[in-house]
């Protein structure tokens, strides 16, 4: 059976998630091919305008189920922190503005949470997937991965938060963590994982082709 994911492979790097998306597949225990919805860039655009994860899934993979005939699938995910009141959350990837960075938005989140002690900087990731095809939702799937926020960044690897956001069963911030490591215990691996589970499930002429789209 083949699976066959789209994604804007020329995305910023504030889209990187996309990466996890596609190795996760390459791990699975079937043959995939990974491949990029044709002239994705021509598509008209698709504004994320939902205040939820769900909500923003759910209109990217209904935009673009209406623009091919495979299964579509689209996410949106970030990090939730529970003295920020579930911020950045939906604005993570422009937490400190438009055009930031990923160390723009490390940098404010460090200054909301000065003074703030460990026990008090517990914090989320959150993945929402949705499938659609032809313009109609047909399942969702979320991932949850829990941590603390440091008060400053360790290790070389991941990107957004990641350097900050410690994984208490690893001892090891995402930035630390190999890629098969952290796609085993993360937010997306694991709404990945849901996804890939439901789509096995399904009947081999819909499961055979599917895209991506972001």
């Amino acid at each position: 059976m083949g699976l066959r994911l789209a994604s804007r492979r020329d995305a910023p790097a504030d889209y990187r998630p996309a990466d996890d998306l596609h190795a996760t597949v390459l791990q699975a225990d079937v043959l995939w091919t990974v491949e990029p919805i044709p002239n994705l860039l021509r598509l008209p655009p698709c504004a994320e305008t939902a205040p939820t994860f769900a909500g923003n899934a759910k209109i990217k993979a209904l935009h673009y189920s209406r623009f091919a005939q495979e299964l579509v699938f689209a996410d949106d995910s970030g990090l939730e922190v529970d003295a920020l009141r579930g911020a950045p959350g939906v604005r993570s990837r422009r937490f400190a503005g438009p055009g930031a960075t990923d160390a723009d938005n490390r940098a404010k989140l460090l200054v909301l949470l000065g003074g703030v002690p460990m026990s008090k900087r517990t914090a989320r990731f959150v993945c929402e997937l949705a499938v659609a095809r032809g313009g109609e939702l047909l399942a969702e799937f979320r991932g949850l991965s829990e941590g603390l926020i440091l008060t400053a960044p360790r290790g070389d690897g991941g990107f957004g938060y990641d350097p900050l956001f410690l994984d208490p069963e690893s001892d090891k911030t995402y930035a630390e963590l190999s890629q098969t490591e952290k796609l085993a215990r993360s937010h997306r691996g694991r709404a990945l994982q849901a996804m890939l589970e439901w789509l096995a499930g399904q009947p081999a002429q819909q499961a055979q082709s599917a895209r991506l789209g972001h």
